[in-house]
């Protein structure tokens, strides 16, 4: 197994040639059929290379097949201990214990390598987030302003219709940024390819239409159909991290909170449309949600604004 940029060697030093082979195959099944983003990957192998290490030290001994197959309800725990000894947070250890649950239940499923064990380990308990999102005042001058910051016209309109994607179709900056010139919509629909390849199909509002072609009037690049619609300042792909930096700047200038981050221009889409009467099944297509209690967590949004409402116009009273 060649070297895995979020494993290290001497981590895979820890592991026989069979138990690598596992793992390169678990990879290469996360990639080939659950369509894991690249980003997602490399966190469950980085999770799984902790779990390793600790094994190593923990076992004094090569990891093997049998060896995983044969650990016990005692060794998982003694890893989690391990992680809250280290400082990690309870969501990041609940992370790596699922990393951990795919890999085996990928053994069970693949190779007959069974373990109960590991069925039976609890996950740290996490606190229960609602979605923070931005009020549609506040969306609007996110938009109007986000593009003050560039130092060049292009730059401006780019990030301003990277923005626009982000509040008026609700999508996720992976999935802004991994549209093509070939896929910009022409009418008032817009095909979304997002988690694991899931496709679904997206409104696209004028406004939308608008701020794209006014990006590529000004864009300086030469855009190829199947390249990124959105590029850098060299014209490579748009990083992500350019968008979110942008993000920073207006939240300073609008005094807005440290939860206004690109992400939550999609909840605040998704918040806005329940407020105004939108349905829950219809919300949940429109995200891309597998599964509807993922929706289900913007009306608890929606219920917690009406309660701030309720509570300032009481206290004004």
């Amino acid at each position: 197994m060649s070297e895995d940029p979020t494993i290290s060697a001497e981590t895979l030093a820890a592991l026989d040639a069979a138990a690598q082979a596992l793992v390169a195959e678990w990879r290469r099944y996360l990639t080939s059929e659950k369509r894991l983003s690249p980003h997602t990957l490399q966190a469950y192998s980085r999770d799984l290379g902790d779990f390793f290490a600790f094994l190593a030290g923990y076992r004094e001994s090569i990891i093997t097949p049998k060896m995983l197959a044969g650990l016990t309800v005692r060794d998982f725990r003694a890893f989690l201990a391990h992680k809250r000894g280290d400082g990690v947070s309870a969501r990041s250890s609940a992370r790596t214990l699922s990393a951990i649950r795919n890999f085996y239940r990928f053994l069970a499923r693949t190779h007959g390598i069974e373990n109960d064990a590991i069925r039976a380990i609890q996950g740290p308990k996490l606190p229960h987030r609602v979605p923070r999102p931005l009020t549609e005042e506040g969306a609007r001058s996110v938009m109007e302003t986000v593009g003050d910051f560039a130092d060049e016209d292009w730059v401006a309109a780019r990030d301003t219709a990277v923005i626009t994607l982000l509040y008026g179709c609700g999508l996720r900056i992976s999935e802004a940024l991994s549209i093509t010139p070939a896929s910009v919509p022409t009418g008032d629909t817009m095909r979304i390819v997002g988690k694991r390849g899931k496709e679904r199909v997206v409104p696209v509002l004028p406004i939308v239409r608008d701020a794209i072609k006014a990006y590529r009037d000004l864009c300086p690049y030469v855009l190829t159909p199947d390249g990124p619609l959105f590029v850098g300042k060299r014209g490579g792909p748009l990083n992500p991290r350019t968008i979110q930096s942008a993000m920073q700047k207006v939240r300073a200038i609008l005094g807005l909170p440290a939860s206004a981050t690109p992400h939550a221009l999609r909840h605040s889409f998704a918040t806005h449309l329940l407020s105004r009467g939108g349905d829950l099944r219809t919300i949940q297509e429109l995200l891309g949600h597998a599964d509807l209690k993922a929706t289900q967590v913007y009306t608890e949004v929606d219920s917690a604004r009406l309660k701030d409402v309720y509570d300032k116009a009481f206290r004004r009273a």
